[in-house]
């Protein structure tokens, strides 16, 4: 029988709460692979210890790798002349009205020479083309 006038209850109820809250945490925590993906571990063999030292070795060596290319990387002239880079000279937001303008410019060109040349039979009278070398002719 239990006296009526004594109270059983935990001491600290909340200290069960914190633990019943951590075990649940403890269940949904990531494992290790997951937390190597999410790069919050890294992905190494090497004692801890020397950990730092390797990150900050593999970012130079990037780093080096990197200043090596840009380095070898070709000026401007030399893209231009491999067409890779167009060789406007207008701000970004022109260049492609700029290339536009430019695509009309050698229509309009090409069509004004195709409208000039000479006919077949002037090319035949001048000996540049053959009787046998008429376009007109079947």
């Amino acid at each position: 029988m239990s006296n009526p006038g004594v109270d059983e209850s935990p001491i600290y109820p909340a200290l069960t709460e914190r633990r019943n809250s951590l075990e649940k945490h403890l269940q949904t925590r990531p494992d290790l692979q997951e937390l190597k993906n999410r790069h919050i571990l890294l992905n190494t063999n090497v004692a801890p210890s020397l950990q730092a030292a390797q990150q900050e070795l593999a970012r130079q060596r990037t780093s080096d790798t990197l200043k090596r290319h840009l380095e070898r990387r070709p000026d401007r002239e030399e893209l231009v002349e491999r067409n890779i880079l167009p060789a406007l000279n207008a701000a970004p937001a022109l260049q492609a009205n700029a290339r536009e303008l430019e695509k009309h410019m050698l229509a309009d060109n090409l069509e004004h020479k195709i409208q000039n040349r000479p006919r077949p039979e002037d090319l035949i009278s001048q000996g540049i083309l053959d009787e046998s070398e008429d376009p007109r002719s079947p």
